[in-house]
Parts: structure tokens; C-alpha cells; sequence
């Protein structure tokens, strides 16, 4: 008897809900070990990874066994992820950064989601483009984009523009981790101010914590702060999205109901939050949960580029990547500004 073989007897006696889903899932687990493995051997990303091995593999999702295991995956698999990065935040964090620094970190958000929507709407692009490329320069990249998607109302765009926000993102919080510590040497910032340069303006925490600890440990643990409190305001923008527009109509067919006002994951991620501050999180269960997190969020990017067509993310246009750049670059202006008129540079 084959290995295949062997497999599928021993699940067939499961729930046949479980022997429903357990092949997308497998096939899915498997590419994020894979992206995983290139990541820790090759020095790239793994989010990258997970999203092109993910798109390599979007025969998986057009027919066949692994179908709903991979719908299950790029759906509640990525939302688990998203909620469980609220054992992250605590209010001690806030409290530690200073009430100036909070300002500026929402200052720049609001600015950028604002800057976002009028670029789009001169670029000629939707609302939707600019809200989910907006959102996830502005909090957290691949993961604020996967979590605003999920609560943005749905057209035929909406998974292609997910692809190319997580993939852009990416793209530039990679470049940024290698620019910006030579932009924040020439213009001479503290190691204090690089902290905040950093992890107010780059996208992904991992390329945050590489920038910041290449230059000093001050710099590397001020920016992974100042980041985090970036992570803290994910569940508040999705929560007004969320609200705002959930009685846009649904595109003619869609037959899905309307969401609810407050996203469970959203609910999920306040309450590991409020149990972090109040420190009823024991150190050994939140690391086990930020792991959990991880794998969660690298397996909803491999489905989420199973379920995407490579030849429908090329035909976003230049103008979506002008977009992107742009808001890029204006977050990262506006931090710089604002350090320079709080005294830290």
C-alpha cells in the first residue's frame, strides 16, 4: 500500500467534515513549512515566499479534493491569525512610548489612509485599492491587508487586490530595511529617532526588527515598540470599516449575508489584548500564541495565492504600484517631518 493510500484509510473513518477540508489543509500546511524553509535558509521573507510558492500552486484551487481545505485556509485559518496578534499589545506598551510619539504614529495613519484615498481617486483607481493599500502601509502590511480585506465588501477585484497589496508591501518593506538605515545615517537621527523612523514607516515587523538592530539594540528595540503600537490600531480601522461599510451593496449574484458590525477576529484580538495588559497571559501561552500566529498567517497567505491567478495580478497596472509607492513614501516623509518637530532629531 502506497504512502497516499495509507493516508486516506486513516482519515476516511474522521468526521466526513474533517475529510472534506484535510486535503487543501495539508497541501496548504505543506507549502508554508516550504516557505518557511526558504526563509530561514535564504534570507527572504516568508510571507514572499508563502505568496509566490502559493500562486505557483493555484492549479490546486480550481478543481479537485484540496478546494475547500484551501477556501478554509485563505478564510478563518488567516482571520485566527490576525486575532491572535492581539497577545502583542498591552497598555504598558503605549504608556512606554509617550504620549508625542502616540500622536504622531495615529497622525500618520489617519494622514495616510486620507492620502491614499485621493491619490486612488486621481490615479483613477477604487476605493477598495486605495482603503486595503492604505491600510496596510499604514499599520502593518501583509497582515493589516489580509484583516481589512476580510471586512471590505466584495467584488470581483478583492482577491487580486489582496495578491498585489501583500505582495507589494512586502516588496518595499524588504527594500526599506536595506534603505532607510542609510537615509536615517545621512540625516544623522539619534538612535531613538531611527527607532521611530523605522517602525513607524516600514511595513512588516520582521523587516522592522532587521532594520532596527542593524544599526544599535536601542534603535532595534525602539522601533519593534513603536511598530507594535502600529499592530494595536489594526483592530480599531477594522472596526470602523468594518461599521462604515457594511451596508454597501454587494455585487449583483453575491449572495453572502451582510457581516456582522463587529468581526469576531476583531472581538478575539481586543480580549488577548485587555488579558495581555491586565497580565492574565502567562509568558509561556503568549509565545505559544504568537507562533500559532505566525503559521497562521504564513498558511493564509499560501491559500490566499493558491486561490489567485498570477495573470490577474499582472493586470493591476502601473497605476496600482504608482499607488502603492506613493503612499510609501509619503508615510515615511510624514515620520521624518513630525520626529523633526518633536526634537528627536
Amino acid at each position: 500500500m502506497t504512502f497516499a493510500a495509507s493516508v486516506q484509510d486513516r482519515f476516511r473513518g474522521m468526521p466526513s467534515g474533517f475529510a472534506t477540508y484535510w486535503p487543501g489543509i495539508a497541501v496548504t500546511a505543506a507549502v508554508a513549512v516550504a516557505a518557511q524553509f526558504l526563509s530561514d535558509h535564504y534570507g527572504a521573507p516568508a510571507m514572499l515566499m508563502a505568496l509566490l510558492l502559493g500562486i505557483a500552486f493555484h492549479f490546486l484551487s480550481e478543481e479537485g479534493r484540496c478546494v475547500a481545505g484551501i477556501d478554509l485556509c485563505a478564510k478563518k485559518v488567516l482571520r485566527i491569525g490576525v486575532a491572535l496578534l492581539g497577545m502583542r499589545i498591552s497598555v504598558e506598551l503605549l504608556i512606554g512610548l509617550g504620549a508625542s510619539t502616540i500622536l504622531l504614529l495615529v497622525s500618520a495613519l489617519v494622514a495616510t489612509i486620507c492620502f491614499g484615498l485621493l491619490a486612488a481617486k486621481l490615479l483613477g483607481r477604487g476605493w477598495r485599492m486605495a482603503l486595503i493599500t492604505s491600510g496596510s502601509v499604514a499599520i502593518c502590511g501583509a497582515s493589516a491587508a489580509m484583516a481589512i480585506a476580510a471586512v471590505l465588501p466584495k467584488n470581483e477585484f478583492s482577491e487580486r487586490n489582496l495578491i498585489f497589496t501583500v505582495l507589494s508591501v512586502t516588496v518595499l518593506s524588504t527594500l526599506a530595511m536595506i534603505a532607510y538605515p542609510i537615509i536615517a545615517q545621512t540625516m544623522g537621527l539619534d538612535a531613538r529617532a531611527t527607532g521611530i523612523f523605522f517602525g513607524g514607516t516600514i511595513h512588516d515587523v520582521a523587516q522592522v526588527v532587521g532594520a532596527g538592530f542593524s544599526v544599535s539594540p536601542e534603535a532595534g528595540e525602539t522601533a519593534t515598540l513603536v511598530k507594535l503600537i502600529r499592530v494595536t490600531m489594526l483592530a480599531p480601522v477594522v472596526l470602523v470599516y468594518s461599521i462604515s461599510l457594511r451596508n454597501v451593496p454587494q455585487p449583483e449574484g453575491e449572495t453572502g449575508k451582510r457581516p456582522p458590525l463587529l468581526p469576531g477576529f476583531v472581538v478575539a484580538f481586543l480580549i488577548l489584548a485587555a488579558l495581555n495588559s491586565f497580565g492574565l497571559v502567562p509568558e509561556m501561552v503568549a509565545k505559544a500564541g504568537m507562533e500559532t500566529s505566525r503559521w497562521a498567517l504564513l498558511a493564509g497567505i499560501v491559500a490566499v495565492g493558491m486561490r489567485t491567478s498570477l495573470r490577474r495580478v499582472l493586470d493591476v497596472g502601473g497605476d496600482a504600484v504608482a499607488l502603492v509607492v506613493a503612499e510609501t513614501v509619503f508615510i515615511a516623509v510624514f515620520i521624518l517631518v513630525g520626529i523633526h518637530y518633536l526634537g528627536h532629531a
